[in-house]
């Protein structure tokens, strides 16, 4: 028997304007795209909270914070709800949101998924400019060496 998974869309093209959202945060609050509206932001879409992988990652993130708050701000995304974003949140100290995207509606926009009906996201991670134009893109192999480059992206170094 053969499995046949859904290609991964293409990420956004560097330069396209990003998508706009509205997606509460592990406390419910509600975040949108323009929220950052003349900030630099770098956008991380994670499978699943407290998974080994996705912890390894917001903890490399979390570790970088200083320099990602000199060139800009930084938010998570996974399709968990928020009781289970704010867990992982408290339980690594993540000073950054964690955006509940339930709805998949960002995952879709954002080409972290295939379908509605995705169990999660892909990890994926852009860096949106001040003027809310894709900057970097990227579909992440090697975890370390993913928040290295991306954070370096968003700091320009």
């Amino acid at each position: 028997m053969f499995f046949f998974r859904k290609k991964k869309p293409a990420l956004l093209a560097v330069g396209e304007p990003a998508p706009d959202f509205e997606v509460p945060d592990q406390d419910g609050r509600v975040v949108k795209l323009s929220d950052f509206s003349g900030q630099r932001l770098l956008i991380w879409f994670y499978p699943k909270a407290s998974t080994p992988g996705c912890t390894a990652e917001g903890k490399g993130f979390r570790d970088r914070v200083a320099k990602i708050r000199l060139a800009g701000k930084i938010v998570g995304v996974s399709f968990d709800a928020p009781e289970a974003n704010k867990a992982f949140q408290e339980k690594h100290g993540f000073p950054f949101p964690l955006l509940c995207d339930t709805t998949r509606a960002m995952g879709l926009a954002y080409r972290a998924c295939a379908s509605a009906k995705a169990w999660y996201p892909d990890r994926v991670t852009y860096v949106v400019d001040a003027n809310g134009k894709i900057e970097y893109a990227e579909r992440v192999k090697d975890i370390p060496a993913h928040v290295d480059a991306a954070t370096a992206r968003l700091c320009n170094f």
